[in-house]
């Protein structure tokens, strides 16, 4: 669009759950809900809008093997873009995408540093790999370099044991969350297993990824303590390849993940039904592909969530609980418009009729 060119979006504007709108208007990148007064060069865009999704677990410059070049980090941003993903909670990256704050074009992204592991218990070349007298150190350090974010692995296979275990001690990972809370960060954690959640949410954790591991006599603790969760079922969806790659070596670990598997729906509906804060996450990057995000909400879905709640979980409530704006007057003009109402078939995420990024038609 050129200077001072006008964006009309007509039909239906979902701007929260009760709050549906027939019209917006964006003018010099932002929301408006006012007709300009002398609009010119306006173009129309009709259909349904929504906030531009939001993926609360993908790593941005994260390959099979690592850290990746920053044409191929484009990329990764780009095919998050097309799918509408226009805000990205980086759950740890160890390459530095701060490059891309000064593209218009390309994603918002809130760090959260580089992944903290214990010494050769996570995937080679993700992590900083430390002892736990080192930890609070890391914490603070990654804090400082993310954007309020700080991701630690919590649980991995113990090779010796045979299956996951834990990563930290108590008193490690509590002192660690107590600096990060002191230096203004929140704090989440990898916990494919049961065994270390009741310390990290003991701890003061705020957030668990996959959470696979979530029983019923945790459900109430997490509920308590207002700990949110990022499934990440379509990267659950590997477990049972995962597993068959381990049954020679480690056929106890194998089994248990997949009995993680086999009870994954079970788990997401159980947190969702006792108030847990459930948030959509691809988990892409890595081994897993970007421009998910539609396929994860139609996985929470399956899983039982109400289509508005899964909705809820990828925009207006998303994007809340990070701290970023939706569709509120004066924010920045970042949605996506697609053919039908996705609360009555949330499939229709998959084909984004507009991506709309900072005022701007990019797709």
């Amino acid at each position: 669009m050129s200077d001072g060119a006008v964006l009309h979006v007509k039909g239906r504007v979902l701007v929260g759950p009760e709050d549906v709108r027939d019209e917006l208007w964006v003018v010099g990148g932002r929301v408006s809900y006012d007709r300009p007064a002398e609009a010119r060069d306006v173009r129309t865009v009709e259909g349904w809008a929504l906030p531009g999704l939001v993926d609360a677990h993908c790593h941005v410059g994260l390959g099979t093997d690592g850290p990746v070049d920053a044409d191929t980090a484009e990329k990764q941003a780009l095919t998050d873009r097309e799918a509408g993903t226009l805000l990205i909670r980086d759950a740890g990256s160890p390459s530095d995408t701060r490059w891309i704050d000064d593209r218009q074009d390309l994603p918002k992204i809130i760090r959260a540093g580089r992944h903290i592991a214990r010494t050769r218990r996570y995937i080679r070349n993700f992590a900083h790999e430390i002892e736990p007298e080192d930890l609070v150190a890391h914490v603070a350090r990654e804090a400082r370099r993310g954007d309020g974010w700080v991701k630690l692995v919590g649980d991995w296979i113990d090779r010796d044991l045979g299956d996951l275990a834990p990563c930290w001690p108590r008193e490690a990972v509590a002192a660690a969350i107590a600096e990060a809370h002191r230096l203004g960060a929140r704090v989440t954690a990898h916990c494919f297993a049961e065994s270390s959640l009741r310390d990290l949410v003991e701890a003061g954790i705020d957030c668990i990824e996959h959470a696979t591991g979530l029983t019923e006599d945790l459900i109430p603790l997490f509920a308590e303590r207002g700990v949110a969760i990022v499934p990440t079922l379509v990267n659950i969806a590997t477990f049972p390849r995962l597993a068959a790659g381990g049954d020679t070596r480690f056929p106890r670990w194998s089994a248990h993940m997949r009995r993680l598997h086999e009870r994954r729906y079970d788990t997401v509906r159980g947190a969702y039904d006792a108030g847990i804060p459930v948030y959509v996450g691809t988990d892409a990057g890595g081994s897993l592909a970007h421009g998910l995000v539609a396929e994860e909400v139609a996985e929470l879905v399956t899983a039982g969530i109400p289509a508005v709640d899964a909705l809820a979980a990828t925009s207006w409530g998303a994007r809340a609980w990070l701290g970023r704006p939706g569709l509120e007057e004066g924010a920045p003009a970042d949605l996506v418009v697609y053919e039908s109402d996705p609360r009555g078939d949330v499939r229709v995420l998959a084909a984004p009729r507009r991506v709309v990024l900072n005022g701007v038609v990019v797709e």
